[in-house]
């Protein structure tokens, strides 16, 4: 059986909740959902385009901290709270991965955990 690693962020929810922000195990990595929380602080209250770039870049990093990247994402999900917001999430989802082209879903939720959330993004990785 392939070690198991998880990865966390070091959020006090982490252990009151009992999840990682990432698991590797062999050459697949899940990431929990995530969204534009840095810290306490949220970036873009009531812009869906710059809380979807800061969730890619969140996302990216924490891959890294995996042994993987952008490249190796074969699946994204995002929760959005307007789907009406579909062209702006998509835009930066795209500019993060349209070369890349992992099979994606994106499907509108009544509400995240903060209402200042409008997108949360989920990503599965395969490395190599």
């Amino acid at each position: 059986m392939a070690e198991r690693i998880n990865i966390g962020s070091g959020s006090p929810w982490e252990d009151i909740v009992g999840y990682s922000r990432a698991v590797r195990i062999g050459n697949i990595v899940e990431l929990a959902g995530t969204t534009a929380i840095d810290g306490d602080t949220l970036i873009g209250k009531d812009d869906v385009y710059a809380q979807t770039k800061f969730i890619l870049f969140k996302i990216e990093k924490t891959l890294q901290q995996a042994g993987a990247s952008l490249t190796d994402v074969v699946r994204t999900r995002m929760f959005v709270t307007n789907i009406a917001d579909w062209e702006l999430v998509g835009k930066a989802h795209g500019e993060f991965f349209k070369k890349i082209k992992p099979v994606s879903t994106m499907v509108e939720v009544n509400k995240l955990i903060d209402k200042d959330m409008l997108v949360e993004i989920e990503v599965t990785a395969i490395v190599g």
